[in-house]
């Protein structure tokens, strides 16, 4: 999702503190962020469907 330049500036620290982005560790999306797990929604969902995030369950009622 994320362009290699774009993942590769974020790794650098900002020159200011404000400026920094959080991004998803598996694809680089900036977007939907979940801070608690450090990846977007797509790979969250993506992962706890599969039973890779741990603590998670699918709600059915």
């Amino acid at each position: 999702m994320a362009t290699t330049a774009k993942i590769a500036k974020e790794a650098k620290a900002p020159k200011f503190k404000v400026r920094l982005r959080n991004r998803c560790r598996l694809c680089g999306r900036p977007r939907a962020y979940i801070r608690k797990f450090a990846m977007c929604r797509l790979c969250f969902r993506k992962l706890a469907l599969e039973g890779d995030v741990t603590g998670v369950t699918k709600s059915s009622w």
